[in-house]
């Protein structure tokens, strides 16, 4: 009989790779191989016409069948093909019918743990991003990062260099001064590129290809590394085709202190490793389980309720109230019950964010008035889009400085400087003498408002608000549970809207007839659910901080097409004790510091309590504004990644921007495919799926 034989394909943002494996194990034949743009213009076509080669796709096939033709075999002779790489598009199957598409990162690990078994850190670097791949012996899986949206430490990156100092990207290696102190900076690919072309006459060749490599190694590892940061002295990888150029592996080595090997194969690694995972694939195929999760359909009266709210408050033109400005954390009890109409002003940029015409001309006018991609989206949104003028505004400090000078701008040129009021937050919830010091604040922000608005607060309404709020809060804490407690009962990326503990509701009837409308609805859906699944049968995500409101398709992707529902999310999780409707400004000054936002601590307490209530397996976290935001920085990635390291559950983070789509990395949905095969490899033993 004669063996089986495997296909896989690597289509990245600059190269084309394949391998055919044989069921033995044996590399059969492969090929790497320059894409380049067609003539036709065309993407693609709907003929039959992937013969000839004319359209991007048909390119493709072309590529492919002339590589097997070479190698003596016809892609029907391939037992199963699996393939991957940033180039994989929805036509891409019409053209090359492939069984199954892993992401990068898994397609490197399984070409890597191929050739050194005993591999447990990687870096690849291509034509596109840089991707680092370490395995966790406490989570037993593979961890990994990728680049973002910066190509200084790609492959592009150097091609650029080579090509302004007349040299060839396959000789450089060749031609640095390995002992050369020329610098150049890391920041950036074109400032990088930039300071070379200035140097070149002034330089020897030989120091200016070394500082490009440093630059290039310091990059990869900025974007990257950090996995690598408790990992000197180990051996690590280095693959895809940069590794082409040791002069890159060489100061890499002495950058991390660590041996870099380059595999046999380190430029068809993708590839290889895609063909090693159709070979599982076929052994595996008859016993995956093909089915999806579903939700009880049920569209309930609660989303009728929070339409009719956010028309009212966000749309009415006949309301004579008092209208008042808030950001996202100022108590809104204390403004329901002096009767004013809210207007949270970031949720309302992200109501109006849903429509992409209207984002790019408000980023627009933003730009005009001199607020560039340096400013948070959300404030820049602020500045282009039309608000109708406050009587008042409050606000905090924390956890947004920034936002506390856009509000002063805004104010200032409705020239009404003298209605803002910042209330200011300390940076943890454990600071001396925080609880008083912001129920002074409020307090004080209480006279102004009453001074504005030329009446008092009725105490008897804020008692009454703060109790409002107590039994809205009771709700929500079971909801909280029923969804800790259950199968996944609604879809995440529509329950992430809901963001209760945003909501400028607090203090009203209406969240309370909301909250207890939504408990009823997952009264029945949980139901529905125990009926067809265990808790044990999905994973369980946890989403932390936002979503990209421009576009849920992120949120879909993770649900829909790699079936791992977001069971929670990070803003509905109601974390304080309930208020005293005879302590008000204390009990809602307790209420601000503990909600969780505003002390990155506490935030990571109330995930790490979480995790075993709810048996989550995943953590993800939006980084808004990729890590400069303060509710997702850096800082606070690092003690969440830290803390759930310990827990033995991975953390994805995915860098974006909560409202400016012109700036999404196109990596983020291998990021998400990569996290979920991870995930299935734990849970069922492979990266496909659930077995029978």
């Amino acid at each position: 009989m004669e063996e089986k034989r495997y296909l896989g394909i690597d289509i990245g943002s600059t190269t084309f790779k394949a391998v055919v494996l044989s069921a033995s194990g044996k590399v059969v034949s492969s090929t790497y191989r320059r894409t380049q743009p067609v003539d036709s213009g065309r993407l693609a076509c709907t003929g039959r016409c992937s013969g000839c080669g004319n359209c991007n796709m048909g390119s493709v096939r072309k590529t492919t069948d002339d590589f097997l033709k070479k190698s003596g075999f016809k892609l029907g002779d391939m037992a199963a093909v699996v393939v991957t790489g940033s180039q994989i598009v929805s036509d891409t199957s019409r053209f090359i019918p492939y069984d199954f598409q892993v992401s990068e990162v898994s397609a490197h690990v399984a070409g890597a743990k191929f050739e050194h078994p005993d591999v447990d850190a990687i870096i690849d670097c291509g034509g596109q991003d840089s991707k680092c791949m370490v395995y966790n012996p406490i989570m037993k899986l593979w961890t990994s990062m990728m680049s973002g949206v910066c190509a200084a430490g790609t492959g592009s990156f150097l091609d650029s260099v080579a090509q302004k100092l007349g040299v060839k990207v396959e000789e450089v290696s060749e031609k640095v001064n390995y002992e050369s102190n020329t610098e150049f900076s890391s920041v950036c690919a074109v400032l990088s590129a930039t300071s070379i072309n200035k140097f070149k006459n002034r330089v020897p060749i030989g120091d200016l290809l070394a500082g490009a490599c440093k630059a290039q190694a310091r990059t990869i590892l900025n974007s990257v590394g950090q996995l690598l940061l408790h990992c000197p002295g180990r051996k690590i990888l280095f693959q895809g085709g940069v590794a082409f150029n040791k002069a890159v592996a060489f100061f890499l080595g002495k950058l991390t202190g660590s041996e870099i090997v380059i595999p046999a194969h380190h430029e068809v690694m993708g590839a290889l490793g895609a063909a090693v995972l159709a070979k599982q694939y076929d052994e595996l195929r008859d016993r995956l389980e093909p089915g999806r999760v579903e939700y009880e359909p049920t569209r309930g009266k609660s989303m009728l309720l929070r339409v009719k709210t956010t028309k009212r408050d966000f749309f009415a033109k006949d309301d004579d109230r008092p209208l008042v400005w808030r950001n996202l954390f100022f108590p809104t009890e204390i403004l329901n019950a002096m009767g004013c109409r809210v207007r949270t002003l970031e949720t309302y940029a992200a109501l109006f964010a849903r429509k992409a015409d209207r984002v790019k001309q408000a980023l627009g006018v933003a730009a005009q008035k001199g607020f560039d991609q340096q400013t948070c989206s959300f404030l820049r949104m602020l500045e282009g889009m039309p608000l109708d003028k406050p009587d008042f505004v409050v606000s905090t400090s924390q956890p947004c400085q920034q936002a506390e000078r856009v509000f002063e701008d805004l104010v200032r040129g409705y020239g009404i400087p003298d209605r803002l009021y910042s209330l200011q937050t300390p940076i943890s919830a454990r600071s001396r003498n925080a609880v008083d010091t912001i129920a002074d604040g409020l307090a004080e922000s209480i006279y102004l408002m009453e001074k504005a608005f030329g009446r008092k607060l009725d105490p008897a309404r804020l008692e009454e608000a703060c109790a409002l709020s107590n039994e809205a809060a009771d709700y929500a804490r079971k909801c909280q549970e029923l969804r800790f407690t259950s199968p996944p009962l609604v879809r995440g990326s529509e329950a992430i809207y809901n963001a209760v503990v945003f909501s400028q509701l607090w203090g009203s009837r209406d969240l309370v007839d909301i909250q207890k409308a939504y408990h009823e609805e997952l009264l029945a859906k949980k139901e529905w659910a125990e009926k067809r699944y265990k808790m044990e049968d999905t994973h369980r995500l946890l989403w932390l901080h936002l979503p990209p409101f421009y576009d849920s398709r992120h949120l879909d992707f993770i649900e829909k097409t790699c079936n791992a529902p977001i069971v929670f999310e990070e803003t509905n999780f109601i974390g304080w004790e309930p208020l005293d409707p005879k302590d008000p400004l204390r009990s809602l000054a307790k209420k601000l510091l503990t909600s969780g936002f505003l002390d990155p601590s506490l935030r990571v307490e109330y995930v790490k309590r979480a995790i075993p209530a709810a048996q989550f397996n995943g953590v993800i976290l939006y980084t808004h504004g990729f890590g400069r935001c303060s509710l997702a920085d850096r800082a606070f990635s690092k003690l969440l990644r830290e803390t759930l390291d310990e827990t033995g559950v991975p953390l994805l983070a995915l860098e974006g921007d909560c409202m400016d789509a012109s700036i999404d990395p196109c990596s983020t949905v291998t990021k998400i495919s990569s996290f979920v095969e991870a995930l299935n490899l734990k849970r069922y033993g492979n990266l496909f799926g659930k077995i029978h």
